[in-house]
């Protein structure tokens, strides 16, 4: 049974046999792959065990995209909701030797798997990862306040209330960062994929992608690499 239209998203199987669905054509896709930089040993085995385990983290694509502009702005202290096995957190550490990151995870296992790697990649020092539900613990996440970047990659249908119980925490001219935000390519189907699930998580996609754009005091731009990435620059007073 196909899960959505194959004309909004295509299926492209990366090195490590991850199997994503990418906005861009596999020959694009497959191009950038080879201009893309060898992962190290630690990095790989991560992107393998995610893929043995069908555990989400973010495309090679996208997440040398995410990085590239974190470079540019330098952020001293990132806030990362949906830690999974700390892929992404990792490799903002690595890219940022001085960026402190926390980082939320509500899953107990992956939790204890991120901290695994967390230890054998040396970025404990940096990496700061709580368990709990993101919607509950943001007390505990206060005291590290301000962050320079909030990246949202954890529950779809989330987002929007992840976006509202956090943005207090993002420094003026901050980033918020939403993975994902093209689904598939689904938030643009005009009928509904074969996958109710599927479908019912692009309408909440959908329906936070306008919301995010129609919000006062942030810029917003959508980039259609990987599944979609979100852009929000918080304002300041004076803009």
């Amino acid at each position: 049974m196909h899960l959505y239209s194959s004309t909004l998203a295509s299926a492209f199987q990366f090195a490590d046999g991850r199997e994503e669905f990418l906005l861009l054509s596999h020959d694009i896709v497959s191009y950038l792959q080879k201009l893309r930089p060898a992962p190290d040993e630690d990095i790989e085995e991560m992107e393998q065990y995610a893929y043995r385990h069908r555990i989400p983290i973010m495309d090679p694509v996208s997440v040398e995209v995410l990085l590239f502009i974190l470079k540019l702005i330098r952020p001293r202290r990132i806030l990362e909701i949906g830690t999974a096995i700390g892929y992404s957190a990792i490799r903002m550490a690595k890219a940022l030797p001085d960026a402190r990151i926390v980082t939320i995870e509500k899953d107990r296992e992956r939790y204890e798997r991120a901290r695994f790697y967390i230890e054998k990649t040396n970025t404990k020092r940096q990496i700061e990862a709580v368990l709990g539900d993101a919607l509950a613990v943001e007390a505990d996440v206060a005291a590290a306040a301000p962050f320079d970047v909030l990246f949202i990659d954890a529950a779809k249908g989330q987002y929007e209330r992840f976006f509202t119980l956090y943005e207090p925490f993002v420094a003026a001219g901050g980033l918020i960062i939403s993975d994902n935000v093209l689904f598939k390519g689904l938030v643009a189907a005009e009928a509904p994929a074969d996958n109710r699930r599927l479908w019912n998580i692009a309408r909440k996609i959908r329906r936070y992608n306008e919301w995010l754009m129609s919000r006062s005091g942030y810029d917003t731009v959508i980039i259609p690499v990987g599944d979609g990435l979100a852009i929000s620059k918080k304002r300041g007073e004076e803009q």
